[in-house]
């Protein structure tokens, strides 16, 4: 097992306001049974990306070569289309246990010092109670496609029975077309007062126009076509590493099957670049000499920044400013301070990085 020991001040690590979930963390007391030592690892910081994909279908309609002739309509869709874009790309780190960095915190005996551990063994306080929350902020909801115009019964109430009778693709546009004109003249009259049978209050007026709207746009879509729009949302983890990357594929983006793994070559990649803007560093001596690692003790970690970008397209979607551990260095508190008998410490980590987030007195 590794050791560390050191005494350092820190700073309060400011974090933005986002929900959190929480789940079950444990809390282990430096005991007897344990010989006053508790075993933790320290994280590597993934990251979560969340994509929000959206996917469009155009269809032609059944009359699309009298779209102009008839009803003055110049772009109607002539053939099937689908396409697919990223519309955005919420990146949340989150921290995992590094196997290679698992270190024992010894504490003196006959004490009653105590660690909070997320379940997979990530330090999440000393002396203080945690819950292992992962931060989530404001994650895009998939959105299912609207219903198209032709689906339902109004689309069926819209045909005449001289539209389904006639075996004249000329002559139904037509007849579909002086279906149009007749159900705008219909609203017109309801809304002026000179329908011959008006509707018998103000919600069963609403009804009727409700109908007549709903058949004029199923006609409508046999001239103009239909388009569609949906939106999925699909969760993509991405492990940095300590070199810079350009231009890594983490997902790819499909019109058919939305987003797709990273080898399905049947969509356009989704790519990850990672600029490193600072290591981490180890704390100095006032001569400005690195401290070197303590003998025994509290390891927590001293993150390094990268900047982390998202692109699709040949655009960057998503761009923002991250710590990551594996960018960083590892140093020590020493646990004295979490055990003295006249004003112990509490220290809280940043569960993402390792980072030591709060040390203050036990309150």
């Amino acid at each position: 097992m590794k050791k560390a020991l050191a005494t350092i001040s820190l700073a309060l690590l400011a974090s933005a306001a986002l929900p959190a979930a929480a789940q079950t963390s444990q809390k282990l007391t430096a005991g007897k049974a344990s010989e006053y030592g508790l075993v933790y690892s320290l994280p590597i910081t993934a990251l979560d990306l969340y994509i929000e994909a959206e996917l469009e279908e155009e269809h032609p309609g059944e009359f699309y070569n009298y779209a102009r002739r008839h009803l003055g309509i110049d772009n109607a869709v002539r053939n099937d289309r689908l396409s697919a874009t990223v519309k955005s790309v919420t990146i949340v780190p989150r921290g995992i246990p590094d196997r290679n960095e698992q270190w024992l915190a010894q504490f003196k005996n006959g004490t009653s010092a105590y660690m909070t551990l997320s379940p997979e063994n990530v330090p999440l306080a000393i002396n203080a109670e945690a819950d292992y929350t992962t931060v989530l902020p404001d994650i895009p909801k998939a959105r299912p496609a609207t219903p198209s115009p032709l689906e339902g019964d109004a689309a069926r109430q819209a045909v005449t029975q001289d539209m389904a009778r006639s075996s004249s693709s000329s002559k139904k546009a037509e007849l579909a077309a002086q279906r149009i004109f007749e159900l705008r003249e219909t609203r017109s009259d309801i809304l002026s007062g000179q329908a011959d049978n008006p509707p018998a209050d103000g919600k069963a007026m609403q009804l009727v126009l409700d109908n007549l709207a709903a058949q004029e746009a199923a006609l409508t879509a046999m001239f103009a076509g239909v388009r569609t729009e949906r939106t999925v949302v699909e969760k993509v983890t991405f492990v940095p590493d300590t070199n810079e990357v350009k231009g890594r594929v983490v997902a790819r983006l499909s019109a058919v099957d939305g987003i797709v793994d990273a080898d399905n070559l049947a969509g356009a990649p989704i790519t990850v670049d990672v600029r490193i803007l600072e290591p981490g560093e180890l704390p100095v001596t006032e001569k400005g000499e690195p401290k070197t690692f303590p003998k025994g003790g509290v390891a927590y970690c001293i993150p390094g920044t990268a900047e982390v970008s998202v692109s699709y397209g040949g655009r960057i979607i998503a761009s923002q400013e991250v710590s990551l551990a594996q960018l960083g260095v590892v140093f020590g508190l020493n646990p004295a301070i979490f055990t003295d008998k006249k004003e112990p410490y509490s220290l809280v980590f940043d569960p993402a990085t390792g980072a030591a987030v709060k040390l203050e007195p036990v309150r």
